[in-house]
């Protein structure tokens, strides 16, 4: 069951167990903080109450909020939305007219191919039929021919 070079544990040996130490955890000490000088030295104020009494301090000046921008009626971005729709418009009508374009010049080209394929068929129609005529061929004339049981005879 054990391979045999495997130590074995008896009943009578101690089992040592190993726990952790823990860490402390690494103090760290802030950088000690330098006060930043004023560049102007503050006024001081004194003020009398009614009992008589006189404070001394400092004068706070007061806050001026920032002056709040006029956002205009209209934003940004629905402008630039309706230039846009604008521009697609405009594009959208000169392809509309460049499809027109290509439609009536591509009737074109097939109403001249149709016209030069009849004038040429015609052309060769003509010089087919009077070719006959014109041949250097025997004329013969047939006077009083008679036809009898499918016999010619002249």
């Amino acid at each position: 069951m054990y391979p045999q070079n495997t130590p074995r544990l008896s009943a009578q040996q101690a089992v040592e167990v190993h726990q952790p130490t823990p860490l402390t955890p690494a103090v760290v000490t802030p950088a000690p903080v330098v006060p930043a000088q004023p560049t102007t030295v503050p006024t001081m104020a004194s003020v009398v109450l009614p009992d008589g009494r006189i404070v001394t301090g400092y004068a706070i000046p007061t806050a001026h909020p920032e002056p709040v921008t006029a956002k205009p009626a209209v934003s940004r971005a629905a402008v630039n939305v309706a230039v846009g729709g604008v521009g697609f418009l405009a594009v959208c009508g000169g392809l509309l007219l460049l499809t027109t374009f290509i439609t009536a010049l591509t009737a074109l080209i097939t109403q001249l191919i149709t016209l030069a394929a009849v004038l040429f068929g015609g052309f060769i129609a003509v010089q087919v039929l009077t070719a006959g005529r014109h041949g250097g061929g025997t004329t013969v004339n047939i006077r009083k021919a008679v036809i009898k049981r499918n016999h010619f005879r002249a």
